[in-house]
């Protein structure tokens, strides 16, 4: 591929993604709002970006078999991990802008997390076992994601077990 469509090719999976993003909150605040129908729009439309971003991501060759994604996804984490999160809590402190700390914060911690559940999930992969059956939990406030039990605070933001989303 050449050099030129490829930048273009992961600008518009950054962007679509963007979008689907902006667009799942869009359609939350509507709902919140008593407006339904414009929530399903906005949730109809999220749908629309997000099958954009994966036919670019198909395009950039970004789709393997599950342990090549395992291991780009554990090194995304620890990418977030060891350089971006502090990068930018360092800036936002610098800056003083508390109200961007607390969900960087939150973010760099889940992201630990996250990196560890990828790490035990390609180890499954790589000898072709899949991971425990148990419920995978995510607090909605920070991203705090576990297997098994949800526990009764998360360990990262400190709200109780019912913010905590079953997948």
């Amino acid at each position: 591929m050449q050099k030129m469509t490829e930048e273009n090719l992961k600008a518009a999976f950054a962007g679509e993604s963007q979008a689907h993003m902006k667009y799942i909150n869009f359609a939350e605040k509507a709902r919140k709002e008593n407006l339904p129908n414009i929530a399903r729009l906005f949730e109809a439309t999220a749908y629309a970006e997000r099958v954009h971003a994966s036919n670019h991501l198909r395009a950039l060759g970004g789709l393997q078999d599950t342990t090549t994604n395992l291991v780009a996804a554990k090194s995304g984490e620890d990418f977030e991990i060891g350089e971006m999160y502090p990068a930018y809590i360092a800036v936002a402190r610098e800056q003083g802008e508390d109200k961007a700390l607390r969900p960087m914060n939150w973010a760099l911690e889940a992201e630990k997390n996250h990196s560890v559940l990828y790490g035990a999930a390609r180890e499954k992969a790589e000898a072709k076992q899949d991971i425990s059956a148990v419920d995978i939990w995510v607090c909605d406030v920070c991203g705090y994601t576990v297997e098994g039990d949800v526990p009764d605070v998360c360990p990262i933001c400190g709200v109780k077990h019912e913010k905590f989303s079953k997948f």
